[in-house]
């Protein structure tokens, strides 16, 4: 997308850091309040003024804003959500929604802006930077943990430990009826919370995106289990596997194995919520102090990342555009073990 002309009319002029917003968008994760206090209170710590954007892009295009006191995220640490809320915006893909945005944000004097959320909310902050002299550094906020360029996004480990609490409950009543349960999680392009999760529970199969056509291992169970009558256990899906999700599988199942007692438990939205995990609080506060710290040393267009524990600075452009790998030699673990 081409670049604007810098007008004084059309641009925020180069000034010295004065005011900075925050917001976050895409799906919330647990963390994300942690950050928004971090930012607002380094912010404060170094002379800045902060305001908090509500409701993502569209609430940038509204000038939904409101001033944000040191005492304003007091208590909000250990709270699940975003206390800031957060939306779609599909007027904020448009040239007019983006114009609509740049000049709340230049009536409301900001200078710089904090962007929590994941590749959708870091891609229209590019853009946005691209089109306009302002500022932006992006916090990794998303349960997938499927960034390029950092270890870690901000609400995985809760995800994580959501996901495993719950199937540890319904791996007892597996046992107790002999039933194999097809339990679908989040990760609609990314399999990280299937894989981990899987593997923290003890899943007999784990079918991810990232191992396409990986259908032997559940065969060689669903006969293992025919032949040993040990028909209970748990299949780990991503919600984003090729065969359709943990319903269409075990639609499958139920088909080719009719004597099997087959059950399906979609977590859904309950991965998203919860109070924080200590290290998500500490990971989300140190992400939004670098953030601050990065901003006051004129970096534009960055993502906060973390490399083995330590603070990186990820370009847009990488961050949105390249694939995060994962470990699939975990695979190999996982059906090792299932002997």
């Amino acid at each position: 997308m081409a670049t604007k002309n810098m007008s004084s009319e059309g641009s925020i002029k180069r000034k010295k850091l004065q005011k900075i917003g925050v917001f976050t968008s895409g799906g919330d994760s647990p963390g994300m309040n942690a950050a928004i206090r971090a930012v607002t209170r380094a912010a404060l710590a170094n002379k800045l003024k902060v305001v908090g954007i509500r409701r993502g892009y569209q609430g940038m295009i509204e000038g939904d804003f409101i001033n944000l006191k040191s005492s304003d995220v007091s208590g909000i640490l250990q709270l699940g959500g975003t206390m800031l809320k957060t939306a779609r915006s599909a007027e904020f893909r448009t040239a007019e929604g983006r114009e609509k945005a740049f000049q709340q944000l230049k009536k409301a004097d900001i200078d710089a802006v904090v962007v929590i959320g994941g590749d959708g909310s870091f891609t229209g902050a590019l853009v946005m930077s691209q089109e306009y002299d302002i500022s932006f550094v992006g916090i990794p906020g998303t349960i997938d943990n499927d960034m390029y360029g950092t270890d870690y996004t901000i609400g995985y480990d809760t995800a994580l430990n959501t996901v495993v609490e719950a199937v540890d409950k319904i791996k007892d009543t597996a046992r107790s009826h002999g039933r194999i349960f097809f339990v679908e999680v989040m990760g609609r392009e990314a399999g990280l919370l299937a894989l981990t999760s899987g593997i923290a529970c003890g899943a007999e199969v784990i079918l991810i995106p990232e191992a396409k056509g990986d259908f032997n291992s559940l065969k060689k169970f669903l006969d293992k289990g025919y032949r040993n009558k040990e028909t209970s256990g748990i299949v780990m899906v991503a919600e984003g596997d090729e065969a359709g999700g943990a319903l269409k599988i075990a639609e499958d199942v139920r088909k080719s194995h009719p004597d099997l007692d087959v059950r399906v438990s979609i977590l859904g939205h309950i991965q998203r919520g919860g109070s924080p995990t200590a290290k998500d609080r500490v990971n989300a506060t140190k992400m939004g102090v670098a953030a601050i710290e990065a901003l006051l040393d004129d970096q534009k267009s960055i993502m906060i990342g973390l490399d083995n524990e330590k603070i990186v600075h990820v370009p847009f452009n990488k961050a949105v555009k390249l694939n995060h790998t994962i470990d699939t030699n975990l695979l190999d673990i996982q059906k090792l073990l299932n002997i």
